[in-house]
């Protein structure tokens, strides 16, 4: 099969979309890639991952700063200088966005800024963005559709105020609120949460489930949450926002947990962060054989082929985990689809990072998942207490926590908490891809001092031999 010339068009500029066109187009094909911004970047770079990231460093940098007090430095309360904040986080959105819009000129990707709709199952109608020049309408032989997700909106909670923020609103850091109500523990929730709290807010955050981050690993999560008790004004488990009412100087919210009697609190602002949905509707996809399921996503084969053989879609559009390397990776299992090249997702994990102080990392079978699943694995966990160089950095609140096959020792899982586990997490995931053994990370040299030493010294100590730590390996 060839496909020089084929005519591939991209609905959705993100970590999903803009990968796939600019391979593409390295292939030969001639590639229009559409999406409402002024450049590539999506979700992720204009209003997600990149420029929360850039917040995230400011927050721990003024954590470390309080943090040297212990050590004999102190640098004095820091000045937050919100207009030169906004600055920074802008100037980074704006190089990344910048670069992409020049590389998309580099591999001869014809990009349209407008919002597509499909007509039929080979043609899109393009609404121009204010001030493009988009062509009415774009037809193609294959199509991707990366159109990516939005933040899930509670409509009993969506009482029309601008004091009540979305994961988008909450990035525009307008102010700095005296009180913050998070609704929701998850990833999102505890990361804006901890940059409102580093810069002065009191934030409490609601979570209707018995924990923070619901699924992930509890080991990982109670290391966290010990240091969030500390930096936040509340963590109010099995509780649930029952309705809000904007007074005027602030949101009155009537909160209740499983017992007792409902309460009010008037907060600044509030933040809504309970998850994202898919961006599917409003598509014209029912012009075409695309299906889509009761949550939204659209249906899609190993190949990411859709209903309409065609028609290929990634990215969180597509389906869980919601995740910017997740959907590049199938970019590229789409497009060497498109090109009849031998591609389909089989890949035995995919890692996730939370930003949070400290991060929590993993990738593979977690041990919360093992139980639920009744799988039965072994578990050895190196605590960075035993870290020589997570004492020198003052942050021995971490773990490194390796889940095993029994009796092949295989490695199915790894969770890693402290501060840059998302740092630390590639060395499993490749350790998981290879089918590695306990033993294979045990060998496997690393340098002193390092935090990268706890992935060796846990394998380790599975065996009864970390030279820095008597572990216990456990079922």
């Amino acid at each position: 099969m060839t496909t020089d010339g084929a005519r591939l068009a991209v609905i959705g500029g993100g970590p999903g979309g803009y990968p796939a066109a600019f391979l593409a187009a390295d292939m030969g094909m001639q590639v229009t890639l559409i999406d409402e911004e002024p450049n590539p970047g999506g979700v992720c770079l204009y209003r997600g991952c990149i420029p929360s990231k850039a917040l995230l460093h400011v927050a721990a940098l003024i954590e470390e700063a309080e943090l040297a007090k212990d050590w004999g430095v102190a640098f004095g309360e820091p000045t937050i200088d919100l207009d030169r904040l906004r600055g920074f986080k802008q100037g980074v959105v704006d190089r990344l966005t910048g670069g992409l819009g020049q590389l998309s000129g580099q591999h001869k990707v014809d990009y349209v800024q407008g919002r597509a709709t499909f007509l039929d199952a080979h043609t899109l109608s393009i609404a121009p963005a204010e001030g493009s020049d988009a062509p009415p309408t774009v037809e193609f032989d294959h199509a991707i559709i990366a159109t990516g997700s939005a933040p899930t909106r509670i409509p009993a909670l969506d009482i029309g105020s601008p004091r009540v923020l979305d994961s988008t609103s909450a990035l525009e850091l307008e102010r700095v609120p005296e009180t913050l109500l998070v609704v929701g523990g998850g990833y999102i929730g505890l990361e804006l949460g901890s940059v409102y709290a580093a810069l002065g807010s009191r934030v409490t955050v609601v979570e209707m489930t018995g924990g923070l981050l619901p699924g992930v690993d509890r080991d990982l999560v109670r290391q966290l949450q010990r240091r969030l008790r500390r930096s936040f004004a509340a963590i109010r488990l099995e509780t649930t926002v029952l309705g809000m009412e904007d007074t005027g100087e602030g949101v009155r919210a009537r909160i209740a947990g499983n017992e007792g009697e409902p309460e009010e609190h008037v907060f600044d602002q509030v933040l809504i962060a309970v998850g994202r949905r898919p961006n599917s509707d409003a598509l014209g996809l029912e012009r075409t054989d695309v299906q889509v399921d009761a949550r939204g996503f659209i249906e899609a084969d190993a190949q990411r082929r859709t209903a309409e053989p065609h028609i290929f879609a990634v990215g969180d559009v597509a389906g869980e985990p919601m995740l910017a390397h997740k959907a590049s990776h199938e970019a590229t299992v789409a497009v060497d689809a498109i090109a009849g090249k031998a591609a389909a997702w089989a890949e035995r994990t995919v890692p996730a990072v939370i930003y949070t102080d400290p991060e929590i990392a993993w990738a593979g079978l977690t041990e919360t998942d093992a139980t639920d699943q009744r799988i039965e694995v072994e578990v050895s966990t190196m605590p960075w207490a035993a870290s020589g160089r997570a004492t020198t950095l003052g942050r021995n609140d971490g773990a490194t926590k390796l889940v095993l096959e029994p009796h092949t020792h295989r490695v199915l899982g790894v969770g890693i908490v402290g501060a840059g586990a998302g740092e630390l997490i590639s060395e499993a995931v490749l350790a998981i891809e290879m089918g590695a053994v306990a033993q294979d990370l045990e060998l496997t040299i690393h340098p002193h001092p390092t935090l990268s030493e706890t992935l060796m010294h846990a394998a380790a100590a599975f065996y009864g031999r970390s030279p820095d730590y008597i572990g216990r390996r456990r079922r």
